[in-house]
């Protein structure tokens, strides 16, 4: 006892003395200029050296990396120091004297100097951690599963432990900052109960940081990323967060917020173009692939016409320069800015030919995909993927690989597969989701369009193969029993097999779990049953009751997916009133602020009925992103979506179109459209001039203009085509039945732009009435001759004389699986009975049923219909 009593003062006074003597030192080092005079003060004081001066070494040499451009070069150069052996060492040896900070920080700084994989040090760190990590406060906890996740231990037992701490803790936990770097870590191994319990504790947290705290708000984002929860709350504070600070965003950062915001498809127009502006400037300061291929990803596919040609320009200079994985990058930049710069794709082209070797299997596909985008041509190239593909194939086991691997083999030119690679695939489909199958099925329905040969036994296997696919594909589903679980493989699915094979069992499955819909997948409920084109009356019940009872707990952001299925598939709730009223109360306070912002200048006599040209289409996010504004409101985009979606179903809140409709929020909505893609552009501009004319239509009473008779010319001049061979018949024997071809019109145009296949006027007395001289070849439309859309023709007509409009209705205007017209058809009739038509629609399950197989049967249908007589 006597002598342990002497040994520790003789400890304490140890232990003081290193602590104070290591501050001279540590100052010494920090006033270094380079690594040279870091790694002499090593050389000379490795004798006395402490724990603490082992930390201040690391520091430094990592602050020194960070002002240097081509970071992985002076890595190797740190390392390549004689005396960083001997640094290394000294760490080693310190270890036990370290605090639980000093531990993890050396820890840090060891693995940014690269070490080789295993490093001892590394090893020793992580093993004293383990032993300490329930004494570790939560900001040593977090900087520790950081480490961690940098060596990828994301699924490590050691990461399950601190999980496990995160959530005993959680309550006590109030600093955002470290919380936000541990969700990240353990985001893999949350529970969606423990998920709902983060986000709640980050919303309690949020107002506690700083509002220049970008980090911790992009770690926020990322969190909900890799959890694949789009929580519109906590995105909406992050990107006032990332907004507030853009002046101080560098390229590193606005990256990664640009692709979190894309992986979680939601949208801000102010940030975007914030970005774009910020990006923009920062084209002449980079002169290195290591920054500059990251501009061109970020960019690119936002950038103007001057921009994009200047990036383009620039990486060709740099190209031979580029790694494997920068010329993958930019590869897959050119395809989201659709480019057709042939120079500049064969140059890259060539690049990840050289490297083809090196890419992993998912890279592979994504070359293979990306290069087809382009229609690019190598055989060289395809014949070099088609062997690599094939090497992965026979050595792989995991389901998901193999069905990457096959479904970019069915993308090559001239490709099959044989025998052995068939019956591979047969031995892992008990072991495949439905995302899996689905890419198998799409693989082995390529294959078998493209083969002609379809005799010969590969095509036979191919077709066993499919059935197979079906018997897995229907059995996963009949075995589901969580809707959670079930829907993370159903979101994603698309595509012919899935359509045909699928969809019923999948609406079955769905209707036997739907007590599980509530208000947090409700909304992705709806979004895919309105792709799906399925009516099912007790699910959209279902949904609808959700609503109405857990409004509270729907965030607004949300309905327009609720309302999508109604408006597309046009169906009505028993309580459709109580429904759509909650819906749109619901959107109110989002409303109100957008409505406020738009509501001056709206004065009538503002409006021109010969619009501005819109923008021309520029490149898809995805097809329903959130499109936020900025101060909390729904954007322009997102409005008329709103709009369009409650006219279909016969739904004109005024205050809404009203904020639609004037020249401010026009305006907004024209410089919104060049940062959308292509695709979502059309949609948009489309959809505008579609609730433009059921409004002027529908109601007048508003007194909203119609001005779009310029934007509808350009769209229908480019759209006249061909008659199909069922409009061919009809049109011939409508000839027939109506006494001549000066008796019937077709491919018309009615005020405001609706299309009517035939249109044909009979008198008071049911007796045709001819038009006058007709030019039209059978095949082709006939020439249109613009006029005034301010009246009506049918004011022309002869007294008691009716217009007759012929629909011929093909499957698109119907639900897939029972014959109801669909809302936009419905919506089309309604408008055009208003402009006076009587409607005949000729649905094609009719026009083809063989009750109307022979001619004279399909002469007196249209009879029937036309005059209400059988044989004339």
């Amino acid at each position: 006892m006597l002598r342990l009593r002497a040994i520790y003062p003789c400890s304490w006074r140890v232990f003081q003395f290193r602590t104070c003597s290591c501050k001279p030192l540590i100052s010494q080092m920090i006033k270094c200029t380079d690594e040279e005079q870091v790694f002499d003060l090593i050389k000379k004081n490795k004798a006395t050296f402490s724990e603490k001066q082992v930390e201040c070494a690391f520091n430094i040499l990592w602050q020194f990396q960070q002002q240097r451009t081509s970071f992985l070069k002076n890595v190797d150069c740190i390392r390549d120091y004689p005396h960083f052996l001997t640094l290394h060492n000294l760490a080693t040896s310190q270890i036990e004297f370290m605090d639980d900070d000093t531990l993890v920080n050396v820890l840090y700084f060891i693995q940014q100097c690269a070490p080789e994989a295993h490093d001892l040090l590394v090893e020793a760190l992580v093993i004293e951690s383990w032993r300490r990590l329930e004494r570790f406060d939560i900001n040593v906890l977090s900087k520790f599963s950081s480490c961690l996740a940098n060596q990828l231990l994301y699924y490590s037992p050691l990461m399950g432990k601190i999980a496990d701490i995160v959530h005993r803790n959680l309550e006590t936990i109030d600093d955002l900052r470290s919380l936000s770097v541990l969700m990240v870590s353990i985001s893999s191994l949350t529970s969606q109960r423990f998920q709902q319990q983060l986000v709640n504790k980050t919303e309690h947290l949020f107002d506690t940081i700083d509002s220049s705290q970008v980090n911790v708000a992009r770690r926020i984002v990322q969190f909900l990323r890799n959890i694949k929860y789009s929580y519109y709350p906590l995105l909406e504070r992050c990107n006032k967060v990332f907004l507030s600070n853009m002046n101080h965003l560098d390229l590193d950062c606005i990256s990664k917020i640009l692709s979190l915001y894309h992986s979680l498809q939601f949208h801000s127009f102010e940030f975007v173009k914030m970005a774009k502006k910020r990006l923009t400037e920062m084209i002449p300061l980079f002169d290195h692939p290591d920054g500059f291929v990251k501009l061109f990803v970020a960019l690119g596919p936002m950038a103007g016409p001057e921009e994009k040609k200047q990036l383009k320009s620039t990486i060709l200079l740099m190209s031979e320069e580029l790694t494997s994985q920068q010329a993958l990058a930019v590869m897959s930049a050119m395809e989201e800015m659709e480019s057709r710069n042939s120079h500049l794709i064969k140059k890259i082209a060539s690049i990840l030919h050289k490297h083809l070797d090196d890419y992993k299997p998912f890279e592979l596909l994504k070359i293979t995909q990306t290069l087809t985008f382009l229609h690019f041509q190598s055989k060289e190239l395809f014949v070099k993927l088609r062997e690599l593909l094939l090497r992965y194939l026979k050595i792989s086991v995991i389901p998901s690989e193999i069905a990457i691997l096959v479904y970019a083999l069915s993308i090559l030119p001239s490709s099959n597969l044989c025998e052995v690679e068939i019956s591979q695939i047969e031995a892992v489909l008990p072991q495949c989701d439905l995302n899996d199958l689905n890419g198998f099925a799409t693989s082995v329905l390529r294959w078998i369009h493209y083969d002609r040969k379809y005799l010969d036994s590969t095509t036979g296997k191919q077709l066993k193969l499919l059935q197979k696919l079906d018997h897995y594909g229907l059995q996963r589903l009949r075995n589901s029993n969580s809707l959670n679980l079930l829907w993370k493989e159903l979101k994603s699915l698309k595509g012919d097999w899935f359509t045909e094979s699928l969809l019923e069992e999948t609406v079955a499955t769905l209707l036997r779990l739907m007590d599980e819909i509530n208000s947090k997948n409700v909304a992705e409920i709806a979004s895919f049953i309105s792709r799906t084109n399925y009516l099912n009356t007790l699910l959209l019940d279902r949904i609808a009751s959700v609503v109405v009872q857990q409004i509270e707990k729907i965030h607004p952001f949300e309905i327009l997916g609720i309302i999508l299925p109604f408006s597309a598939l046009n169906y009505d709730p028993p309580q459709n009133d109580e429904f759509f009223r909650i819906c749109i109360q619901h959107l109110n306070s989002y409303l109100t602020h957008s409505m406020n912002l738009y509501k001056e200048n709206h004065p009538r006599n503002q409006y021109s009925c010969e619009e501005t040209v819109l923008p021309q289409c520029p490149p898809l996010l995805s097809p329903f992103p959130t499109l936020l504004s900025p101060k909390g409101g729904l954007e322009p985009p997102m409005l008329v979506f709103l709009g369009f979606s409650l006219a279909a179903l016969g739904y004109f809140p005024e205050d809404l179109l009203k904020a639609i409709f004037n020249i401010k929020f026009l305006s907004k909505m024209d410089s919104q459209l060049e940062l959308l893609c292509s695709s979502l552009n059309r949609r948009v501009q489309f959809r505008l001039m579609e609730l433009n004319r059921a409004v002027c239509l529908e109601c007048p009473e508003y007194q909203i203009p119609w001005f779009h008779d310029r934007f509808c010319q350009q769209q229908y001049n480019k759209d006249i085509g061909s008659m199909n061979g069922a409009q061919k018949q009809i049109y011939k024997m409508l000839a027939e039945v109506l006494g001549g071809t000066n008796c019937v019109k077709a491919s018309v145009l009615t005020p405001y732009y609706h299309r009517i296949d035939f249109e044909c006027v009979l008198d008071k007395k049911k007796k045709p009435l001819p038009y006058g001289s007709h030019n039209i070849t059978l095949g082709k439309l006939p020439e249109m001759h613009w006029e005034s859309n301010t009246q009506i023709t049918g004011s022309r007509l002869p007294p008691g004389a009716e217009r007759i409009a012929l629909q011929f209705l093909d499957s698109r205007a119907f639900c897939r699986n029972i014959p109801h017209l669909k809302g936009k058809s419905a919506m089309k009739k309604r408008h055009l009975e208003i402009l006076g038509y009587h409607i005949i629609q000729i649905p094609h399950f009719e026009w083809n049923s063989m009750a109307l197989s022979t001619k004279e049967a399909r002469m007196d249908y249209l009879r029937e219909r036309i005059f209400g007589e059988g044989k004339s």
